[in-house]
């Protein structure tokens, strides 16, 4: 069910609860949000009361059942469907009026920067988390499910508030240290996957844990295949696909991991052909998340830059999804992700059609080959520029082509930043 922004009500901020679906929210003008979705804790709520916000607007029909609605005031605003904004900035409901462009984009990167801030701290909580993980497995210690369930709750309030942002810090690679960037990245895939295909919220809390422990068994592989720096054997291969043998045996210390949780880490490296591990599964015996969590894995991986390999720009890791259909991949879900994640992804590199290069920094769910590009770069002249954003929506270039970070010998880390 798709949300409709006319059939939404206004209540007082003190009145909102967890699992309402909010669509908007209300200073003194109604700011209506990029990225609806239902309010998963209580600390969310806390912070639009700390940021001012007077009045939620809320789908009834799309919040969880349960929910108490106090009875709602006579709407005297009408709804303007290009009215968009995010809850992350004190100011968000003030950039309701983009009288002046330049003031507007002051607004509205300012706001990114307090998104992007919190992402920063949500990636670099996942990874530590990561990091403790893989040191307990070793070590033989119980693992705890605390600390991940109250990771999960901020992940899914990042994507539901700034998918942008997150995706552009977790764009971000270091190959020294792809085993936690993987499994945090993955994470962050699915969680976004799940909102796209309008999972519930613990649905999508039990794939941001199965994300984060996913390629746990690896811990146990012997290091030298792990880091092998080209083709593995045939007995290395071997070897390496027991990591998910080793995976079955850890998921059991974790108290309380959820179904869909042990799921995404045992079979995403089934495939729909029956000739994947460790099970063999096939066709209809691979539920959904099963099937998402081998999407999200491979593109993840071929966008990495590892040991063995460079990494693939966006276009081409598409390439090779689109290749592994319908043997290995489900074909129809393979295509719901690249519309999910966008022809060109946020954080992505890519050169405009007047030699400039630049991140990709805003998606445009509507016109996909049209997002906002953060330019820094000319190859023309192969020499750093003045920082700019182009729209291009609103200028007559277009994307040349996707770039492999990698591919050119420059540092792109510091433009990731606000």
């Amino acid at each position: 069910m798709k949300y409709d922004p006319n059939q939404s009500i206004q209540i007082p901020i003190q009145d909102l609860t967890v699992g309402m679906f909010v669509t908007a929210i209300e200073n003194n003008k109604r700011v209506n949000l990029a990225n609806a979705g239902r309010v998963s804790h209580q600390a969310s709520i806390e912070q639009l009361i700390e940021r001012g916000i007077q009045f939620a607007w809320v789908d009834v029909a799309l919040s969880e059942k349960g929910c108490q609605f106090p009875k709602p005031k006579p709407v005297q605003q009408s709804f303007d469907s290009t009215l968009m904004a995010s809850t992350s900035s004190a100011s968000t409901a003030e950039s309701a009026e983009p009288h002046h462009p330049v003031e507007s984009k002051t607004r509205r990167l300012f706001s990114r920067d307090a998104n992007q801030k919190r992402a920063t701290k949500v990636i670099g909580e996942a990874r530590k988390l990561a990091k403790k993980l893989l040191s307990q497995t070793f070590d033989s210690k119980p693992l705890q499910l605390d600390e991940l369930n109250q990771w999960a709750d901020e992940l899914i309030d990042s994507v539901m508030v700034d998918p942008d942002a997150l995706h552009c810090v977790s764009a971000l690679r270091n190959k020294d240290t792809y085993l936690l960037e993987h499994s945090v990245n993955v994470a962050c895939l699915l969680v976004t996957f799940g909102k796209y295909l309008e999972l519930d919220t613990q649905t999508l809390k039990q794939l941001a844990i199965g994300g984060i422990v996913h390629d746990i068994g690896k811990i146990k592989v012997d290091n030298d295949i792990l880091h092998k720096p080209s083709k593995l054997t045939p007995q290395e291969f071997e070897h390496m696909k027991l990591h998910q043998v080793f995976a079955q045996d850890m998921l059991k210390s974790i108290k309380g991991l959820g179904p869909i949780s042990r799921d995404v880490c045992l079979m995403h490296h089934e495939k729909m052909d029956g000739t994947g591990y460790p099970f063999g599964l096939s066709g209809e015996q691979l539920p959904l998340h099963g099937r998402m969590s081998s999407i999200v894995d491979i593109y993840d991986a071929l966008t990495a830059d590892r040991c063995y390999k460079k990494a693939m720009s966006s276009a081409e890791a598409f390439k090779v999804l689109l290749s592994l259909t319908p043997h290995h991949l489900d074909k129809e879900l393979v295509y719901k992700f690249i519309n999910c994640i966008g022809v060109y992804p946020v954080g992505s590199v890519v050169e405009l059609s007047d030699q400039r290069l630049g991140i990709v920094w805003v998606s445009n769910a509507h016109e996909p080959l049209k997002p906002e590009v953060k330019c820094f770069y000319s190859t023309k002249y192969t020499r750093f520029t003045e920082v700019t954003y182009v729209d291009l929506k609103k200028v007559p270039l277009t994307i040349g082509r996707a770039i492999s970070p990698t591919g050119l010998n420059i540092d792109m880390s510091p433009f990731y930043h606000v």
